[in-house]
């Protein structure tokens, strides 16, 4: 996995990657999301929109659905991780809930609201992992169809 870059050591973003490696076992997209509060994961979850046939369950918003329900203070603490680069709709949910840091795995499969979050004083940090990009690359090439019904194309 991404021999040589930085994040390699880190635990989350190797979280991230485990649960969309979870979501593409399904039959699902591989996009996969931790959200992180003072080292610890307290909610993890993957694109299960194929598997609940949701319109809503990204990754980030499954890991937020599980992390269950947290006081503010926690979402203002916390750091989300995500394998891709968050659609509008979970980038409203980072806003709404005043997450101050998202890591993302890569966007240049999918880029998404990433100057909203910055003009709204959200750390974002592209890690442009070589890991996320194959996974992502080989899902499109393999279910074009699926992706853009994802993506809303």
């Amino acid at each position: 996995m991404d021999a040589g870059k930085s994040y390699l050591m880190d635990p989350y973003l190797a979280a991230a990657i485990a649960e969309a490696a979870k979501g593409r076992a399904e039959g699902g997209i591989p996009i996969g999301s931790v959200l992180v509060h003072e080292g610890r994961i307290i909610g993890r979850g993957h694109n299960r929109r194929v598997q609940q046939g949701s319109v809503v369950l990204h990754g980030e918003m499954d890991a937020l659905e599980n992390a269950g329900r947290q006081p503010a203070s926690v979402y203002r603490e916390c750091t989300l991780y995500t394998t891709l680069s968050p659609c509008p709709m979970c980038t409203g949910a980072i806003l709404l809930y005043g997450i101050p840091k998202v890591v993302i795995g890569e966007n240049r499969t999918f880029l998404g609201d990433e100057d909203l979050l910055r003009s709204r004083g959200v750390e974002v940090e592209v890690l442009q992992s070589d890991t996320c990009i194959a996974m992502m690359t080989q899902f499109i090439a393999a279910e074009c169809e699926l992706w853009n019904e994802d993506i809303g194309e």
